[in-house]
């Protein structure tokens, strides 16, 4: 059912939309468990299967390079992340939050997108 309701709120993100350009996702290259990296398999098969059936173009960016943009190291911590969107005038709730506009303030620096 998680993956239902992926797919759902996917199509409800683009419906709200009225269009989206690409769709950009944090690249987790390792996981803590077998249980989590089954997950990650599970919802990485589900997007880009979403993206190819809309046609949309979509591109993994690894953990590594949205924490060195954002922060400046490649293995920020989690308050490290926090930070540096508050000093980019962003007021997260947690270090998620953070990490969410961290890719898009990485996708609007050094990709062809714009808001």
């Amino acid at each position: 059912m998680r993956f239902l309701r992926f797919k759902r709120w996917l199509t409800e993100i683009k419906q709200a939309a009225g269009d989206l350009d690409a769709v950009y996702f944090e690249e987790v290259r390792r996981h803590a468990g077998v249980d989590a990296a089954h997950a990650y398999g599970g919802f990485l098969a589900h997007l880009t299967a979403w993206c190819e059936h809309h046609r949309m173009p979509y591109q993994g960016v690894p953990v590594g390079t949205i924490k060195k943009h954002a922060a400046g190291q490649g293995n920020a911590n989690k308050a490290a992340m926090v930070a540096a969107m508050r000093s980019m005038g962003f007021d997260p709730v947690d270090d998620n939050e953070a990490d969410a506009l961290a890719l898009l303030h990485w996708a609007l620096a050094t990709q062809r997108v714009g808001i």
